[in-house]
């Protein structure tokens, strides 16, 4: 089930008012159930996968903590071979097939083809499985105890409003909130509304509408003039960001309505000054995952130097992979580990130029300069996670690569998928959303509704701003 469909429109509601109308004791299981039906609206078989992990991981967790010595870690073995393994049918199998098939056949090598499955990736497949695996790492770090109510670990893994997109929870987080009894509140209610309109606006009005002029440049980046493909480029930054953080604000939203308190996980990540800064603001559940699961675990930087950056941009390239099963997510996160080592590496050099230039004395200046370099970095990178195959990616950078030598066209607007009013509009959108940002940023935005009066506040339903 998708939150911009009209069975949601009926489901939201419907959940909502029988969860807080249920005596406290039911309200797991109701919540669970309704879980399931959003679950199975997708593909209702697929629930059959989810309940083995889940009974699997259920079980282990338990196991973990009555365990001692090596068996701990067996059991903690078994419950991530348990999720990797499904991952690895559903998303990565056919990956690996077709690209050993095709290593066969450049060798001259003439084999049976290995097969390929003709299978659809479950829903939030790459979600519950990695929230499920923060279970039990953490049951065996000793950070929490293992689950003893089936239902509620079963709804820990398939809580609806994060089951589609997250935010990717740890147990130490929600685990404890479905123990304890939600009572109705306003201030959640009204506030998760608007944080659902706000997701509801940039999912809809935004994501979609700058969806039709990506699809177009990217499907066909030779029809079009440079400008177009780049302007191309940039909305699909924008469409992006609106399709998955709009995504987690009705989540987070629906869940805070009903009591729940879920990770925010996108704070403007394009006022990034560099790097570092945009992956604390970008998926904000899945890069601290990678950070307190993987980095962590490989060493951090408690290690040497070039180990260090081995364990960055190794963690970003399995970050990549996780994104999607195609040589262009391979590349998009290898090029975001390689910014970020490049930027380890090349620190000193560039404050010498920054004091040596005098922009290290201006400090406006010197963060927009940040700010924009960040973003052109990212926007090149989507190009890549945008495309289909890497010869597609490639045409298109060599597409924009013209824009130098078409400047001197006195009709810039030809060659434009859309015409000047729709562009406009796209572009007056994105202004709109960064707006709210920066006021966001500064804490003045919601400063301002709290002061309104009521009749105002009422009135305001309808307006943009109202989706904070």
């Amino acid at each position: 089930m998708l939150f911009n469909s009209f069975e949601f429109l009926v489901f939201f509601p419907l959940v909502t008012v029988l969860f807080f109308l249920l005596p406290h004791r039911f309200r797991w299981f109701h919540l669970l159930v309704a879980s399931c039906i959003f679950y199975m609206a997708f593909i209702p078989v697929y629930i059959i996968i989810l309940l083995v992990t889940i009974v699997i991981d259920y079980i282990a967790g338990i196991y973990i903590e009555k365990s001692r010595g090596k068996r701990r870690k067996y059991f903690l073995v078994l419950s991530i071979i348990a999720n990797v393994g499904v991952l690895a049918i559903f998303k990565y199998y056919n990956f690996f097939a077709q690209n050993i098939n095709d290593l066969f056949a450049v060798a001259g090598v003439h084999l049976t083809p290995v097969p390929l499955l003709h299978i659809i990736l479950p829903v939030g497949l790459s979600f519950h499985t990695f929230q499920a695996m923060s279970y039990t790492i953490e049951v065996y770090r000793g950070t929490h105890k293992a689950e003893k109510h089936f239902g509620i670990y079963a709804l820990y893994v398939m809580f609806y409003p994060q089951l589609v997109a997250g935010p990717i929870e740890r147990p130490q987080n929600i685990l404890y909130q479905f123990h304890e009894k939600q009572t109705f509140n306003y201030h959640n209610a009204v506030s998760g509304l608007r944080l659902m309109m706000w997701g509801m606006f940039k999912k809809v009005v935004i994501a979609d509408r700058l969806a039709l002029y990506t699809d177009l440049t990217f499907a066909h980046p030779d029809s079009y003039s440079a400008l177009g493909v780049l302007v191309g480029a940039v909305f699909f930054s924008f469409q992006i960001f609106c399709d998955f953080s709009g995504y987690s604000d009705i989540a987070l939203g629906a869940a805070r309505v009903m009591g729940f308190k879920l990770m925010k996980n996108f704070n403007a990540p394009y006022h990034a000054k560099n790097i570092a800064e945009f992956w604390k603001r970008w998926h904000i559940s899945l890069s601290t995952w990678f950070r307190d699961y993987l980095y962590i675990s490989l060493g951090g930087n408690r290690v040497s130097v070039p180990r260090w950056y081995f364990n960055l941009f190794f963690v970003f390239l399995v970050s990549g992979f996780w994104h999607g099963a195609n040589w262009t997510f391979i590349f998009w996160g290898a090029l975001h580990g390689f910014y970020l080592v490049f930027a380890i590496v090349s620190e000193k050099f560039r404050k010498r130029v920054n004091k040596a230039s005098g922009i290290a004395q201006r400090p406006r200046l010197n963060r927009l300069l940040q700010i924009v370099t960040t973003y052109v970095l990212v926007t090149f990178a989507w190009i890549f996670f945008r495309a289909d195959n890497m010869h597609a990616a490639w045409k298109v950078i060599k597409r924009i690569a013209y824009l130098p030598s078409e400047l001197h066209l006195s009709n810039w607007a030809q060659g434009m998928p859309f015409d000047i009013k729709g562009i406009a509009t796209c572009f007056a959108l994105i202004t709109v959303l960064e707006l709210v940002h920066t006021y966001q940023g500064h804490g003045r935005l919601i400063a301002a509704l709290e002061k309104q009066p009521r009749l105002v506040c009422h009135n305001m339903h309808h307006h943009i701003l109202w989706g904070i």
